[in-house]
Parts: structure tokens; sequence; C-alpha cells
């Protein structure tokens, strides 16, 4: 198959800035994805020895993956402790 592909980039050039598209967002949403899995606040892998984590999250914790207005350093407890 991966000669059959190569053969038809060798053919049709203008072929090649398609593939390098597609195979760049493929990364990002794969890397997304995976920074998802890892870093949400709602995932949670040990259900045994942390089975609710978005209760450790302090305050300061930014757990967004981008943020226009609000500055995390700053932001002050609000909620009871449990």
């Amino acid at each position: 198959m991966l000669a059959t592909v190569r053969k038809q980039l060798i053919n049709h050039p203008a072929l090649i800035p398609l593939f390098i598209f597609i195979g760049g967002g493929v990364a990002m949403s794969m890397g997304y994805l995976a920074r998802l899995a890892l870093k949400n606040p709602d995932v949670s892998w040990d259900r045994k020895n942390n089975p609710e984590p978005w209760n450790k999250l302090g305050p300061n914790d930014q757990y967004k993956f981008y943020s226009v207005s609000i500055d995390y350093s700053k932001l002050n407890k609000d909620r009871p402790e449990f």
C-alpha cells in the first residue's frame, strides 16, 4: 500500500501538501485528545485512590486550554472545603 502511495505522489506531486496538512491535522487532534485524557479534571484514571479529582482543584488551577480574560493566579476561594 505504501508503494502505491509513493508511486502516486511521484506521478502527482500536487498531492504532497494534501498529505502534509492532513497528517498535521491528525497529529494535532491526537495531541489534543491526549491532553484531554491526561490533564482534564473530569477524567478519573484511579477511581480507588482518587474517585473525585475535581475536588482537589484549587482556585488558582487553570484547567482550561485557553482563557482570554481570567487571570487564575488572582482568584480567591469561594467554595466550601469537603
